[in-house]
């Protein structure tokens, strides 16, 4: 799902000018996509080498890195239709003595997210350790060519702390945020069909071919771990090996799916409490302290001036029920401080919760692919339900919360109305479809992840004949750069993708939850 990075992540060459890869200003149309005159097939991918993006933040394992653009169709059904650009980096290996032959391939989150600002994360797990990591930001992605970037969502975002989360005003706002960054980037000649997994799959396909390499890897997170599953459906030539995180399956990834996992995530984090003595002691009964906890705020919502948590001037925060379950399922706070943030705010303080919330009112205005987010929210994951669904399957996974609560599904507020002013086609029936293969396959969940509940990897496996799957205590979101067991798992993997050695897991526990005074 959208955004999908651990909390304190914020989730690659100018084929003309380095000038291309600063940030986007707020408000600021991105480059046009390039024109082809080429009829009657799509338009040949290439790689073409440029310089490497200059975020505000160097990324220093960029330094030594071989950049470029992927130029590739924007929409491959329609022979003669323009290109667009895609920013790679190739980063080679830390130890380059001995590089193994296979790089892997990094398929990022969100979608939507920027895939470079991922980098820091993967070299500091040790994707790059022994062998080439290639990244390329999916297609509208900040650094390509179209950027499908909405200031006016991110400008609607940070004022939405303000206001309740599931307000007719905070709907009213989105929606016209929504229908002018639609409005802006069809303007622009963007073609917002084209957008969706099935195109970004074969992007990667064409980005191996245009690098000449023979096999790669693939290692994918959250929409990451759904693209891969597409692509391995789709292109399985010259894949060596696939390590998916935080999973996704592109089967099962619907609104309403985001209930269930919710509910799995929230319901771990509570029973590890209970099985810790003193947590158990001192929070003997979570579930119903949440319950209180929704139905108190949803019925008189909080409305606090608290600064954000990095300091600066105090903003409007609104805590209302929605707010509160948001702000759980983002692991903000952290799941090993929860306990104990709801036992505060059960007893008059929400200072964590409204320090986190506040936390939204800081947006890297231009960053983020909201373009591609919708597209792909729009045409894959809302058809075929609809908001009765969503409420049904918020009742099933937390009875007795108010209906307020229930109708927005977490972290996509307002869909279904978002989606009728998006108004791209349904591509359900081409992307609801189980991947099938025998390619040796690693699937890592944490048991923390309110976004992804970890059991829907099971069923991913089952259908992967030669996969190993492993469970993460403790973890949230984004697995591998937070525990070094799941990292080591991943490099025994990518050694030996047909016998791994997960020993590091046997025994692990999540690590102790916070205790306050009473």
């Amino acid at each position: 799902m959208p955004q999908h990075a651990i909390h304190a992540v914020t989730a690659a060459a100018a084929l003309v000018s380095l000038a291309a890869f600063g940030p986007i200003p707020s408000g600021t149309p991105s480059p046009p996509a390039q024109s082809t005159t080429r009829t009657g097939s799509p338009a040949p991918s290439r790689f073409v080498p440029g310089p490497c993006p200059k975020p505000p933040e160097p990324i220093a394992a960029l330094a030594d890195a071989r950049c470029g653009y992927l130029e590739v169709p924007e929409n491959r059904s329609r022979p003669g239709g323009r290109t667009i650009k895609l920013a790679a980096a190739v980063i080679p290996a830390a130890e380059p003595a001995t590089p193994a032959q296979d790089p892997v391939v990094f398929m990022a989150g969100g979608p939507g997210g920027d895939t470079f600002d991922d980098i820091p994360f993967l070299v500091e797990s040790g994707l790059n350790k022994g062998r080439e990591l290639i990244v390329m930001a999916q297609r509208g992605n900040l650094y390509d060519q179209p950027n499908l970037a909405c200031p006016e969502i991110d400008r609607f975002n940070a004022r939405a702390v303000g206001l309740g989360y599931d307000a007719k005003q905070a709907e009213r706002l989105m929606l016209k945020a929504v229908k002018e960054c639609r409005d802006r980037l069809t303007a622009d000649g963007v073609d917002l069909s084209a957008y969706n997994t099935t195109e970004n799959a074969a992007d990667f396909a064409d980005l191996r071919e245009a690098l000449h390499v023979p096999r790669w890897n693939v290692y994918g997170y959250s929409y990451g771990s759904d693209l891969a599953l597409t692509y391995l459906r789709l292109h399985p030539e010259g894949i060596r090996a696939v390590a998916i995180d935080s999973v996704t399956p592109p089967q099962s990834a619907t609104l309403p799916w985001g209930w269930s996992s919710a509910a799995e995530g929230i319901d771990h984090v509570f029973a590890a409490c209970a099985a810790q003595p003193a947590c158990k002691s001192r929070y003997p009964d979570l579930p119903r302290m949440l319950t209180e906890q929704v139905r108190k705020l949803e019925a008189h919502p909080l409305t606090l001036n608290v600064p954000p948590p990095g300091g600066g001037k105090p903003v409007k925060v609104v805590l209302d029920g929605g707010a509160l379950l948001n702000l759980i399922v983002a692991s903000a706070p952290r799941p090993k401080d929860l306990p104990a943030a709801l036992d505060e705010l059960s007893r008059g303080n929400p200072e964590r919760f409204a320090r986190a919330r506040a936390a939204g009112s800081v947006q890297n205005v231009g960053a983020f692919a909201h373009g591609l987010t919708e597209s792909v929210a729009c045409s894959e994951w809302a058809p075929g339900y609809s908001e009765p669904d969503v409420l049904k399957a918020g009742r099933k996974a937390f009875p007795g919360w108010p209906d307020t609560v229930l109708a927005q599904v977490p972290q996509l507020p307002f869909q279904y109305p978002v989606c009728r002013v998006w108004n791209v086609a349904d591509r359900a029936s081409v992307q609801r479809v189980a991947t099938v293969s025998p390619v040796p396959a690693l699937l890592v969940s944490g048991t923390f992840d309110a976004k992804t509940g970890a059991s829907w990897a099971k069923g991913v496996a089952r259908d992967l004949s030669r996969s190993t799957a492993v469970q993460i205590p403790g973890i949230g979101h984004w697995v591998v750069p937070q525990s070094p067991c799941a990292q080591r798992v991943l490099a025994s993997f990518l050694a030996r993708p047909t016998a791994p050695d997960t020993s590091c897991v046997d025994g692990l526990e999540p690590e102790p939850f916070t205790i306050i005074p009473k």
